[in-house]
């Protein structure tokens, strides 16, 4: 068999996986916890992870820019008013 053939029977075996990640927002979400539990692990790939984020997922990557910055914005409130 050629190589070509191979990698096409490798998507396409994949296909399920992925059309159930797309099925399934509670599974999708599990295989991403997975994902970054095993990249946390692995400092060199925690970077390569980022720089991937933000070159090819710009929506994922604004979504993260967003949530640290009002995470900061939290941060700077007085404990009185708990930033509510």
């Amino acid at each position: 068999m050629k190589t070509g053939e191979l990698q096409k029977q490798d998507r396409m075996d994949f296909e399920p996986f992925y059309q159930a990640l797309e099925d399934d927002p509670k599974l999708l979400e599990e295989a991403l916890e997975i994902l970054l539990e095993m990249v946390n692990s692995e400092p060199k790939s925690i970077k390569k992870l980022a720089l991937l984020i933000k070159k090819d997922s710009r929506n994922l990557y604004n979504g993260i820019v967003e949530v640290y910055k009002s995470n900061q914005d939290k941060g700077n409130t007085p404990s009185c008013c708990g930033g509510h």
